[in-house]
């Protein structure tokens, strides 16, 4: 065992080395974790077994840590859940819970452990953090008091967050998030009484996190990138793939791309729920990325990305999303429109029915114009019934000479990607002109599931209207 006084030279060696990085350039890691899951009970079990469970997860991500810091990385993600899990109710995940901070206290758990009483949690992954001298970003819970003079506290005398914290190489804590926009289901936790924007300076770049569901709401993710100009967002998540629509490594990296951020996915492998799908996104497409659905492993992930991606030649150019497919005549239908759900949204979809047309659908406003020259035709449906349409897909047999699709958006939030058979996407295989076309570039390499725009009205988020769903030809 290492000694302090060695521990403490490598990690003040390792913070000057960052600085002497210059900025350029990180190593970024993110851990797709499978979890260890505690048994479904709606009753608290004891704080020991409660930090039992919580310690054979750390055990896991540990190692992950280990070996990302052995590899050059500064900074690591870890999944959503990804210490104790989800089986939950309000009264159950009580005992995972500690009290964190702000960060503002400048606080670092590995030496002074107890500060703010017992965080057993927050002092094993403060002392990862410092021990291996990189950045860990976890999540984890988080419990406030409250009484009857605040009306908004619960009934139990306590808020409980989904929380992320991130702790620096010296395993200070810098960083703390509560989930603002909880999923469906999550009613174990309680939300902020106003959402939280928070990021914090590093020496390469400024980082910005936020929380699963929290990505398709404008805060907190379009206030971090578009008003405080983040370089890098963080994303502990448990994301759940609804195929052929929002796939996570498919929406992960359109993100990155059309927000023009690096973006550090981690998520939770469980494929019980369909959850897998993690990677590290540059605004020019993945750096590298992770999707298995046949086992039950977790996965860790290494890249180098640019530490101020909107300076980098390669971001993408300013668009003007619905400029192309304003200015062109709407194509003929072709008569073979139809409608169908993907998870909880109403979609319209049409069959391809020619090997190559024009063809524009509409749903509402919001109208796509599609032109293709196909190879061979498949419908992307599980059949020819069309009942199966927007059902989970990962492989298929369409095959495109060229295609080019755009859309009539009302946002300028609109996010590209295609998705090729076998869950697998396409760097460098299209572009996006700034008239608002995603084209391919050439002929594309494997047969296709999607080419996909998704448009987002995160202006709408202000009136609480739901935006609706883009057309998918």
């Amino acid at each position: 065992m290492l000694s302090p006084r060695p521990l403490l030279c490598a990690a003040v060696f390792a913070l000057t080395a960052l600085h002497t990085l210059g900025s350029d350039t990180f190593i970024a890691a993110v851990y797709e974790h499978a979890v260890i899951l505690p048994e479904a009970t709606s009753k608290p079990v004891s704080p020991e077994d409660a930090l039992a469970l919580m310690n054979r997860n750390m055990d896991v991500l540990e190692g992950a840590i280990k070996e990302a810091a052995q590899q050059g990385a500064h900074i690591i993600v870890t999944p959503e859940d990804g210490i104790y899990g989800w089986r939950f109710t309000r009264e159950a995940i009580y005992p995972y819970l500690e009290d964190i901070p702000d960060p503002a206290v400048s606080w670092i758990p590995c030496t002074d452990p107890t500060r703010f009483g017992h965080a057993p949690v927050q002092e094993r992954l403060s002392c990862m953090a410092r021990n291996n001298s990189i950045y860990v970003v976890a999540n984890m819970g988080d419990k406030k008091p409250c009484n009857s003079s605040d009306p908004g506290c619960p009934s139990d005398s306590r808020y409980q967050y989904n929380t992320d914290v991130v702790f620096d190489p010296e395993g200070k804590l810098v960083a703390r998030y509560h989930k603002y926009n909880l999923f469906m289901g999550e009613n174990q936790f309680s939300y902020p009484k106003e959402p939280e924007a928070v990021t914090f300076e590093t020496p390469f770049g400024k980082f910005g996190i936020f929380t699963c569901f929290d990505i398709l709401f404008r805060e907190p993710a379009v206030v971090l990138v578009s008003e405080l100009q983040v370089d890098t967002v963080l994303f502990p998540t448990a994301w759940m793939n609804v195929l052929p629509f929002l796939t996570a490594v498919e929406f992960h990296s359109a993100w990155a791309m059309g927000m023009g951020v690096n973006f550090l996915a981690a998520n939770t492998h469980y494929t019980h729920l369909s959850m897998t799908g993690s990677g590290i996104y540059a605004p020019d497409g993945a750096r590298t990325y992770y999707y298995n659905m046949k086992t039950e492993d977790g996965h860790l992930l290494i890249a180098e990305v640019d530490s101020h991606p909107r300076l980098s030649p390669a971001s993408l150019p300013a668009v003007n999303w619905s400029s192309y497919a304003l200015s062109v005549k709407t194509f003929s239908p072709n008569g073979h429109d139809f409608e169908g759900l993907v998870f909880h949204d109403r979609f319209t979809f049409t069959e391809l029915t020619k090997p190559e047309e024009n063809l524009t659908v509409c749903q509402k406003e919001l109208c796509c114009h599609l032109t293709y020259k196909m190879i061979c035709t498949l419908l992307k449906c599980k059949s020819t019934d069309q009942n199966t349409c927007g059902q989970p897909v990962e492989t298929a047999q369409t095959k495109f000479e060229m295609f080019s699709l755009s859309g009539t958006f009302g946002t300028n939030y609109v996010f590209p990607e295609v998705l090729y058979s076998g869950v697998q996407l396409a760097p460098g295989e299209f572009e996006v002109l700034n008239d608002g076309r995603l084209i391919s570039k050439t002929r594309p390499t494997k047969p296709v599931i999607t080419v996909t725009l998704f448009g987002r009205w995160y202006e709408k988020d202000h009136v609480k209207q739901d935006p609706q769903p883009p057309a998918i030809p």
